[in-house]
């Protein structure tokens, strides 16, 4: 699975490649973007189809190295958890995943779903004392229960990730 990085975000990590990579996971590749909430670093992946969104608040210099392998995967699989998929369709998205690459092309209408987002995110925040205080799983929800729109397309994140992971064999 591809993360496609803001330059904010791959110049803190490791072994992200500057040439485009070519998607071979079934579940579609992500965005990924580095921002600042409460003087904290918060990361925010969006699923480039479904819009579907994941934050983690607080991250530090030492877990940019596991960002992927263990951050976002356990996040990921947690979510999908929290929507309702069966276990077996978790187990099946896990597997599938394949090991995360990273690399920085980038696609502007992703982006800009990200920005919209961090700002809805960011309202939300303002009712937190201090935002190492929020459930990433509980955010991500939240964030995935609202509509999005791609390219003048009215989406519905947690309803379309729902069918990409049943639609795994």
């Amino acid at each position: 699975m591809i993360i496609h990085c803001s330059r904010k975000l791959a110049a803190r990590l490791p072994g992200v490649s500057g040439q485009p990579l070519h998607e071979t996971s079934a579940l579609g590749s992500w965005h990924g973007h580095l921002f600042t909430i409460d003087r904290r670093q918060c990361v925010m992946f969006c699923h480039d189809l479904s819009r579907y969104c994941l934050f983690i608040p607080g991250i530090r210099k030492e877990h940019f190295a596991e960002l992927g392998g263990k951050w976002f995967r356990q996040l990921f699989l947690a979510t999908l958890e929290s929507i309702g998929c069966a276990a077996n369709q978790i187990r099946r998205a896990e597997l599938i995943m394949g090991p995360v690459r990273f690399d920085t092309t980038t696609d502007r209408s992703v982006q800009g779903s990200i920005n919209v987002a961090r700002r809805d995110l960011e309202a939300w925040a303002m009712h937190v004392s201090n935002v190492m205080d929020t459930d990433p799983i509980a955010v991500s929800c939240r964030l995935n229960e609202r509509p999005s729109s791609a390219r003048g397309e009215l989406l519905w994140p947690e309803r379309l990730m729902r069918e990409t992971v049943q639609g795994l064999s």
